[in-house]
């Protein structure tokens, strides 16, 4: 996160800006072009007396830049900055315009003046085939050790990208840049997925990448925040590693990983924004952020308070075949509505120790509160052997409440050697969450005539849990040479967590009273370590990666009411990468690669218990299971057609054997704690490692720029999904073939206008193993998660818009108006059927939401805002001693 930042500013620079900046005579303007204020840059270094190899006090450095003087008509050199040197003979140059050619001076009392070139120049190029590192050195360049003597050492020159688009496509990863984006201003994180390619994101905000559930990151780190956690506004881009290398995480099953950037400022001065919005359900939302830079102190912070109405329509159509040739045929249907809110803090403070060492604090605060009500109906029919149909209906009344909190602390260490590129990082990470719900149930059934068939069962449910989460990592990267590099690491991950179910029901005086049999109060530690390398090589057109991650684990469980513990360890495992990049040429390469991961079974899948807390979903773990791993390969061919129009084609392939799967079968009611009527027999829900599951697909993203005003982007992805049931007790096997697709247009108009138009569309696809056919209260009064096998998605699309007004001087201050699911057409609807039962789900939630934002920056790029002692009589020295240059 160091660089991330200016990298972030850098690139807002389009390829249109560097032509324009080109045809400007003389410099004029070029501080600043097209409202983007381009003096970004840093330049730092060490001045060393070249015999005794001591620092050098008291230095003059001097950045200068020749310029045409618009009174003389002639050009001239002109001291744009400078300083002595500390103690340590160190010097550090900030808010340089990148886009200018500058001539470094150093002198010395006794020394002979050390004089070198040092620009930025735009490579668009490297930038296109990937090759960032050069940018972040550009914009943040440690100078080395430059010693005043004959030999003086010349600088590299170095290189920067000038183009930040919506999307950018690198080899192994793309990258969706949130500020791009205007559908998900004032949202959450799940607003920002539904616009990232790849993405597949559905009602419940669960998200898929190639029908599997990746990793989330914050910031390369594992986070304990759900995605409606983190508001739209404080992400700066979501990274998309469909196949990560050794270096990341092997735990996850192969599904990739997502990591959330988020926003962090760090330019000199004070700066900063302020929003609000408010959506047609009357919901407002406030936030801003406020970063401050001075000498070696980066101060920075944000924050945000959403308040939230989710309104869901859910209908659901089930058929049960019981013993005796009985059918059971239900239709049920409700309307579940939450309100609440959730506030998001995040401070924290860089020290830059000198030019080369600095340690960042961070931490952050999360916490939210939402009350939900739901009224199902229900309406069952049964036929029984004889033809004798039987006709009652029932209702239940919810009521519930969910709190959280989170805190996060976090503290890095990073060193950056004289070398460019190499370093050494540090990091420990703290998180702390809680949660705590209760919710009150009243359930009863009627005959047709309306007359009560059972008693009213009024329930109350109460619980918590926390986690606290620990992990500490430390990375190496060196530059062997300009083609040869290494990194290492090792890391290590220690989560604990405890959760607590207490069920009542309600007796015949009116007190509630605590059935044991439905509570549940378990703990489970977790802990992983795991240490890397990487061996990278260029040669001529080459370039291969070879890595090796070796992880212990270890898991331990217990059921807290009767001290049963659970546990496995996995002492030793590896897991291997290949990368192999061929550039055909300055505009394509093709790319394969190949990596192994691992997804251990988690504490609630292993428990041996029944879990009876609903009477219709009952469920029991499978202590017998073991890891499913995953082989991951692709060939990617990348293709920059034209300065417009950029080409990325994946073919992917990944196989799990063992794979964890859920599954149902039909056996003797574990309810014996109620005298309330029930079913002598239920279907059980439990988990199995099924044979083997195939994932085959071909993946295609593009972006264009269609017009001077029209930005396309297009992914589409087309993929078989097979899986294995093997013995699985009602299961089979299922083969289904499928495409998803994601469209993004955006549009710059006259007057400071802007319109984003976004769409997607899922074809029939399998369900992800271990997802239910339900979701929600939906299923609370039958029914269960049914098996990955046996059911499918049916087709859904759906079309979001927004428009944008920049306003003020240099923009400053912007409005955004925006609706999801314009055409209403977002229906979220599943089949899934076994030997048991048939069922179909629909679901369609927060259709047509307009939100209304306001959002204004402000700032003052000022390195000497707060100086107690003025610099101003040092620099007029300076300016002074340089005026014969020119002339």
């Amino acid at each position: 996160m160091i660089n991330s930042i200016k990298f972030l500013l850098v690139f807002v620079c389009t390829m249109t800006l560097s032509i324009a900046y080109a045809q400007m005579p003389g410099g004029a303007g070029r501080g600043q072009m097209g409202g983007q204020n381009m003096s970004l840059g840093h330049l730092y270094g060490k001045v060393l007396e070249s015999v005794s190899g001591k620092p050098l006090e008291a230095a003059s450095v001097l950045l200068i830049q020749n310029k045409f003087d618009s009174v003389t008509k002639k050009r001239k050199d002109v001291v744009v900055g400078g300083m002595l040197t500390d103690k340590k003979g160190e010097f550090s140059l900030e808010n340089i315009n990148i886009m200018a050619q500058y001539k470094l001076k150093i002198t010395a009392m006794g020394f002979k003046a050390y004089e070198a070139k040092a620009g930025f120049e735009l490579n668009m190029a490297g930038a296109r085939n990937g090759d960032m590192s050069s940018m972040l050195n550009a914009v943040d360049k440690d100078l080395g050790n430059i010693t005043l003597s004959p030999d003086a050492q010349q600088l590299e020159n170095v290189t920067v990208s000038a183009s930040k688009a919506l999307l950018e496509m690198k080899i192994d990863r793309k990258v969706f840049n949130v500020e791009k984006n205007l559908t998900s201003v004032g949202g959450t994180a799940v607003d920002v997925m539904k616009n990232v390619p790849s993405l597949n994101v559905d009602i419940d905000g669960n998200v898929s990448l190639r029908n599997a559930a990746p990793q989330i990151f914050v910031d390369g780190r594992p986070t304990t925040l759900t995605l409606d956690q983190i508001p739209a506004d404080e992400i700066a881009s979501v990274e998309i590693i469909t196949n990560p290398s050794a270096k990341f995480d092997a735990s996850g099953g192969g599904a990739g990983i997502l990591n959330i950037v988020m926003k962090k400022n760090k330019k000199a001065g004070y700066n900063g924004n302020i929003n609000a919005s408010i959506d047609s359900r009357l919901r407002p939302a406030f936030g801003g952020d406020i970063n401050v830079k001075q000498n070696k102190i980066n101060f920075f912070a944000r924050g945000r308070l959403n308040y939230r109405k989710s309104i869901s329509t859910n209908e659901s159509n089930r058929t049960d075949f019981l013993k005796n040739d009985t059918t059971a045929m239900t239709l049920q249907n409700n309307k579940p509505i939450s309100r609440g809110y959730f506030a998001f803090l995040r401070g924290g403070f860089d020290y830059f120790i000198d030019n080369r060492n600095t340690i960042t604090v961070g931490g952050m605060f999360v916490k939210g509160q939402f009350k939900n009500t739901d009224y199902i109906n229900t309406e069952r029919d049964t036929l029984y052997q004889n033809n004798l149909l039987l006709t009652d209906r029932g209702i239940r009344d919810t009521r519930t409440s969910f709190q959280f909190r989170n805190i996060g602390a976090n503290i890095s260490f990073k060193h950056n050697f004289a070398k460019p590129n190499k370093e050494w990082t540090v990091d420990a990470n703290y998180n702390n969450s809680r949660n705590e719900n209760t919710g009150d149930y009243n359930t009863q059934s009627f005959y047709t005539n309306n007359n009560p068939k059972t008693a009213a069962r009024v329930e109350r449910t109460g619980g918590g849990g926390t986690t606290k989460f620990f992990t500490a990592q430390s990375d190496f990267v060196n530059p062997i040479s300009d083609n040869i590099k290494m990194e290492m690491g090792v890391r290590a991950a220690v989560r604990n967590y405890e959760s607590t179910l207490s069920n009542y029901v309600q007796d015949g005086t009116g007190k509630y009273v605590l059935i044991s049999g439905l509570s549940n109060d378990y703990k489970f530690n977790d802990q992983v370590y795991a240490a890397y390398a990487t061996f990278s090589q260029k040669i001529k057109s080459f370039t291969y990666q070879l890595g090796l991650r070796a992880e212990s684990s270890s898991y331990t469980g217990t059921l807290i009411s009767n001290n049963k513990k659970f546990k496995n360890d996995y002492p030793f495992s590896l897991f291997p990468s290949v990368f192999l990049t061929y550039k055909l040429n300055d505009k394509s390469d093709i790319q394969l690669n190949y990596s192994r991961k691992v997804n251990r079974p988690n504490f609630f899948q292993l428990i041996p218990n029944f879990d009876i807390t609903d009477p219709n979903n009952i469920s029991i773990g499978n202590p017998n299971l073991i890891p499913e791993f995953t082989n991951l390969a692709e060939i990617s061919y990348q293709n920059q057609l034209s300065k417009k129009t950029s080409f990325l084609a994946t073919v992917y392939f990944k196989n799990t054997n063992n794979l964890i799967t859920n599954y149902q079968y039909r056996d003797k009611n574990p309810d014996t704690a109620t005298n309330y009527p029930k079913p002598d027999s239920v279907l059980i829900t439990s988990y199995a490692n099924a044979n083997t599951s195939y994932n085959v697909g071909l993946e295609l993203t593009t972006k264009t720029k269609l017009t001077k005003w029209w930005d396309f982007n297009v992914n589409i992805n087309l993929y078989n999904s097979t899986l294995k049931a093997g013995a699985l007790a009602g299961g089979g096997d299922n083969s289904q073939f499928s495409m998803f697709g994601k469209i993004n247009n955006s549009f710059t108009l006259p007057k400071n206008f802007s319109i984003q138009l976004s769409g997607d569309y899922q074809a029939r696809t399998i369900l992800p193993p271990g997802r239910g056919g339900g979701g929600g209260g939906m299923m609370m009064m039958f029914g269960g998660s049914q098996v990955g096998a046996q059911g499918y998605i049916k087709p859904n699309y759906g079309v979001d818009i927004a428009i944008k007004k920049d306003f003020m001087k240099n923009k400053a201050a912007s409005l955004t108006l925006q609706m999801n699911d314009i055409f209403r057409t977002k229906l979220y609807a599943t089949h899934s059927e076994s030997q048991f039962f048939v069922q179909d789900n629909s679901r369609r939630r927060d259709p047509q939401v307009l939100r209304l934002n306001f959002n204004y920056r402000f700032g003052k790029m000022d390195v000497s805002l707060f100086k107690k002692k003025s610099m101003k009589g040092e620099m007029d020295s300076m300016q002074n001693a340089s005026q014969g240059m020119g002339n």
